[in-house]
C-alpha cells in the first residue's frame, strides 16, 4: 500500500476519531457493491468478469485492512475518544468482516463454473439484493456517527441512531430467510448439480449470508458502544 494512502488515513483520523471508521465502513459497502456485479456476471456465465471483480474486491479489502490497522494503532494514543476504546475495537471487528466476507465470496465464485437452474439464478440475485440493502442500511447508520459528535452525543441524536439498529437487524433476518429458502432449492436440484455442485453452492450461500450477518453484528456493537459511553 502506498505511503501516500496511509498518510491520508492518518490525516482524516486527526480530524475526528470516527472519520476513518466511516471510511472503513464505506470500503465494506464498496466491496459488497462489486460483489453484486460479480454474482450477476456469474449467473450470466461471464466467468472472465467474475475473475476481474475478484481482483478488484481483493484490492478494496486490502485498503480496508490498512485503515483498520491504522485505527488500531492510533486509538491508544488518542486522548479524547468519546467512547471506550475497547468498545470501539470490538465494534470495528465485525465491520471489518463485511469486506472480508465479500472478498471470500468473490474468490469462491472463481473456483467453479456451474450451470445454474433458472430458479437458483433468480434466488442468488434476490439474496444478493437483500445483502446490499442490509449493508446500505448499516452504512446509513454509521453515517450518523458524525452528527453524534457534532451534538456531543445529544439524547435526541442517540435515540435517532439507535432506531436504525433494528432496521439493519430486520433486513439481516429477511436475508437469512431468503438464504434458507435458496438452500432448499439447491437440494431440490441435487440430481442435476451433483454432490460437488451442491456443496459448492451451499458453501457459497453460507459465505454470502455471513456478509449480512457481519453488518447486523456491527450494528449491535455500535449500539452497545453508544449506550456504554
Amino acid at each position: 500500500m502506498p505511503i501516500e494512502y496511509i498518510r491520508s488515513v492518518l490525516g482524516i483520523f486527526g480530524e475526528s476519531p470516527f472519520k476513518p471508521v466511516h471510511t472503513h465502513a464505506e470500503k465494506g459497502g464498496e466491496a459488497v457493491q462489486k460483489l453484486q456485479q460479480s454474482v450477476k456476471a456469474y449467473c450470466k456465465g461471464d466467468y472472465m468478469a467474475v475473475h476481474t471483480f475478484d481482483t478488484e474486491i481483493s484490492a478494496i479489502e486490502y485498503e480496508a485492512d490498512i485503515i483498520k490497522q491504522t485505527i488500531r494503532k492510533l486509538i491508544p494514543s488518542s486522548m479524547m475518544l468519546p467512547v471506550d476504546p475497547n468498545d470501539l475495537l470490538s465494534f470495528l471487528k465485525p465491520q471489518d468482516s463485511i469486506a472480508d466476507n465479500a472478498h471470500h465470496t468473490a474468490h469462491w465464485l472463481t473456483l467453479r463454473e456451474t450451470e445454474l437452474q433458472p430458479e437458483i439464478k433468480e434466488g442468488l440475485l434476490e439474496l444478493m439484493e437483500r445483502i446490499v440493502k442490509t449493508v446500505d442500511a448499516y452504512e446509513d447508520m454509521v453515517d450518523d456517527i458524525a452528527k453524534l459528535l457534532e451534538t456531543s452525543f445529544s439524547k435526541k441524536e442517540i435515540r435517532r441512531i439507535l432506531k436504525k439498529v433494528p432496521i439493519v437487524e430486520e433486513l439481516e433476518h429477511e436475508t437469512d430467510i431468503t438464504k434458507k429458502q435458496l438452500q432448499a432449492t439447491v437440494f431440490k436440484h441435487e440430481e442435476e448439480l451433483g454432490g460437488v455442485g451442491v456443496f459448492y453452492l451451499i458453501s457459497l450461500l453460507r459465505d454470502m449470508g455471513n456478509i449480512a450477518d457481519s453488518a447486523s453484528k456491527a450494528a449491535d456493537r455500535l449500539r452497545t458502544m453508544i449506550l456504554r459511553r
